[in-house]
């Protein structure tokens, strides 16, 4: 694995992961605005399970500081097809699998590590559709970055204190070692948060790992897609042949990164391997018309990719339904 340095100065991000690069939530429009929002959870049946979208709040995000191996003016050029400027709106979402006695979360959000106002709603979220942390049984991590597993903590204590916490194998070992960001060049932050969040799971005998293509739990399938991280994760949850695959960070901005999933962004560990991974992934996904769910798209995250031609994408938010009976 080729492994690229991306620290140019601590003031350039302010946190790594999906972080706050500097001065943007002082410009963004939504956070001069103040658009504080009601909990969200958007529901939908797979088979016999129900899956929940809920959502853990938004950050600016300024894509001039992040993504790379494009310029900043191919960028804007990519959203302004998208009616969208400078900086975007990142959303964190995680999911929620009711499967009878086990209520499984894929990721927790980014719980107090972003500060105030960014992120760590998720709890408001499950509380909003009368689940408490104590009901989760399982939780399901895409990567070890500061806003999917930092919600697995408050205040230095275990949220979620009945769950067994399930994570790449490459991941767990690679930051719970702190001499890998020295040797790697990687942010040393996320070595620190890794420790106080699932290194907590971890020392009380909580996490289970795995390697690539094992089935986790009835009905799950983990692979790992190493790139953005050594171990960052796919859960494919099939139930009476209906599937929806959990995909972690392969993408971050879709106005950008569809149409050109070769542009890359910083928070990858290995930007060539993430740009291959993405390419594979979108190409699959769209033949075989695979229902995806993923935590920075716009809430709630949820629907489908199809092909526009050689390597570019579009994508197709699942229909949205809010009524009773058939």
């Amino acid at each position: 694995m080729r492994l690229r340095s991306f620290l140019t100065g601590t003031a350039m991000i302010l946190a790594l992961g999906l972080g706050l690069p500097a001065g943007a939530a002082a410009t963004h429009p939504a956070t001069a605005a103040g658009h504080a929002q009601v909990p969200d959870s958007y529901a939908f049946p797979l088979g016999d399970l129900r899956i929940v979208a809920l959502s853990d709040g938004t950050v600016p995000q300024d894509l001039h500081l992040l993504m790379t191996g494009t310029p900043p003016a191919e960028v804007d050029r990519l959203l302004a097809r998208a009616f969208q400027s400078n900086p975007v709106e990142a959303s964190i979402n995680a999911f929620l699998i009711e499967d009878g006695p086990r209520r499984i979360l894929v990721d927790t959000g980014s719980g107090q590590l972003f500060g105030p106002g960014h992120g760590g709603k998720l709890p408001d979220s499950l509380a909003s559709i009368g689940i408490a942390p104590g009901d989760i049984t399982d939780i399901l991590i895409t990567h070890i970055h500061t806003d999917h597993s930092g919600g697995l903590v408050l205040d230095g204590q275990p949220v979620f204190p009945n769950a067994t916490v399930h994570v790449g194998a490459p991941d767990l070992a690679f930051f719970l070692e702190p001499g890998n960001a020295e040797e790697t060049g990687y942010a040393s932050r996320y070595f620190d948060e890794a420790a106080r969040t699932i290194g907590i799971y971890a020392e009380a005998g909580k996490v289970r790992t795995f390697e690539d293509n094992e089935t986790i739990l009835p009905g799950i399938v983990a692979t790992l897609h190493p790139g953005h991280t050594p171990g960052s994760a796919f859960y494919t949850v099939t139930s009476r042949g209906r599937s929806v695959t959990f995909i972690g960070d392969i993408i971050h901005v879709a106005a950008v990164q569809f149409p050109a999933p070769d542009i890359t962004i910083v928070y990858d560990l290995d930007s060539d391997a993430a740009r291959a991974v993405r390419s594979a992934a979108f190409t699959d996904f769209a033949e075989g018309r695979q229902l995806i769910a993923a935590p920075h798209l716009p809430f709630p995250g949820v629907g489908h990719i199809r092909a526009e031609g050689e390597n570019s994408f579009s994508w197709h938010p699942l229909e949205y339904r809010n009524r009773t009976g058939d």
